[in-house]
């Protein structure tokens, strides 16, 4: 199995590149924050996201989308990665799409043409503490009429308050059932939340927050298997985005070794920073290679692809802390600093790190399917 893109997934990378580098590059997070935008989040952006057809990578042709799978939504997760371009791309176009292509009714599929133009925003709820913790769901959902009635509150979720609907996970008496919820709908409060990185989540409460039959994706009780999925997809790609953060940040790194002088020498001369270089360099290798044989695995619908997700969210997290940690060191004070990007990047790991689990709650996960 080669662990290299094809043509085809290379010339995409390209484009998603030079999109994000001329439309939203780190200048663009910046203005978001300093400027305390209400959504931290553009959605002509968004909009022109959908557009180049991005939005849409996962969804089928049918649907308005470009029918691609994990590897290329990969690829687009790891430009944003790059430039740490705000976008509800992870948690709308990943997420939720991949729920919604699974199991949705026709009419709840009616969604995706939207997501795919950059029209609509949806958001997955499912964590409820500071954790990353999908087996343990307290929110309930209870037969009420025809429908259901909706008690607990969502923490964590990704542009929850800019989304036109949510997906929201619960516990029902036959077991975890999804459901798609109206985010005007009486009882549910969404509360934005400022996160370390400036990207955007939200706090979601539901009161008593009644919902037909009808807002049930796939069947009553059988949402565990439903959100498995989506959620090995979700890890995949955000290990993209933390390889494409690390990378980035390691090439501001170099460039700076290579016009920085001390002690009248480049600093990049200097052969134990060389060798922190090199280190630094193999472990990227290998995270990409890790991240790419997980969505490889995930398009090949192997039994092991969940596994392989969180392989490779792990190990991208901790290669990309290693990245962002030697990035702020060899800039030296002025790598604190809020003038130089390296301290953005850092940010932004820290909060992906968590995000659908750190490496220790991956690490106890491929223990505990070893028997461990």
């Amino acid at each position: 199995m080669p662990l290299i893109l094809t043509e085809e997934q290379t010339m995409l990378q390209a484009a998603a590149d030079g999109f994000l580098n001329e439309n939203a590059p780190i200048a663009h997070l910046r203005k978001l924050r300093d400027d305390r935008d209400p959504d931290g989040v553009s959605r002509d952006l968004w909009r022109a996201f959908g557009e180049m057809g991005f939005a849409g990578v996962i969804i089928p042709e049918a649907m308005g989308g470009m029918g691609l799978g994990a590897v290329e939504a990969g690829v687009i997760a790891e430009s944003l990665g790059r430039t740490l371009t705000p976008s509800p791309y992870l948690g709308s176009s990943v997420l939720s799409a991949k729920v919604l292509i699974d199991a949705g009714s026709e009419a709840q599929q009616g969604w995706l043409p939207r997501i795919a133009a950059g029209e609509a925003i949806l958001a997955l709820a499912v964590d409820e503490g500071a954790k990353h913790a999908p087996s343990r769901i307290t929110t309930r959902a209870e037969r009420a009429g025809n429908g259901f009635r909706l008690n607990g509150a969502k923490a964590f979720v990704l542009d929850g308050h800019v989304a036109d609907a949510l997906i929201v996970v619960a516990s029902t008496e036959e077991g975890v059932t999804l459901f798609l919820v109206d985010p005007a709908t009486a009882g549910v409060a969404v509360e934005r939340t400022a996160m370390l990185d400036a990207h955007n989540a939200a706090r979601v409460t539901l009161t008593d927050v009644a919902v037909d039959a009808d807002a049930v994706i796939g069947d009553v009780g059988q949402g565990e298997a439903l959100l498995d999925g989506a959620l090995t997809l979700g890890r995949a790609c955000a290990a993209s985005t933390l390889t494409g953060a690390g990378d980035q940040a390691f090439k501001v790194t170099m460039d700076y070794l290579r016009t920085r002088k001390q002690f009248g020498k480049l600093i990049g001369e200097f052969q134990a920073l060389q060798h922190r270089a090199a280190h630094l360099f193999s472990e990227l290798e290998l995270a990409r290679a890790a991240t790419l044989g997980a969505q490889l695995a995930i398009d090949e619908g192997r039994d092991n692809a969940s596994l392989a997700a969180s392989i490779a969210k792990a190990k991208a997290g901790r290669v990309a802390e290693l990245a962002v940690q030697e990035a702020v060191q060899m800039h030296g004070g002025v790598g604190m600093t809020d003038e130089f990007d390296v301290g953005l990047f850092m940010k932004r790991v820290r909060v992906l790190n968590e995000l659908l689990g750190d490496a220790g709650f991956h690490a106890e996960r491929m223990a505990r399917a070893q028997g461990f």
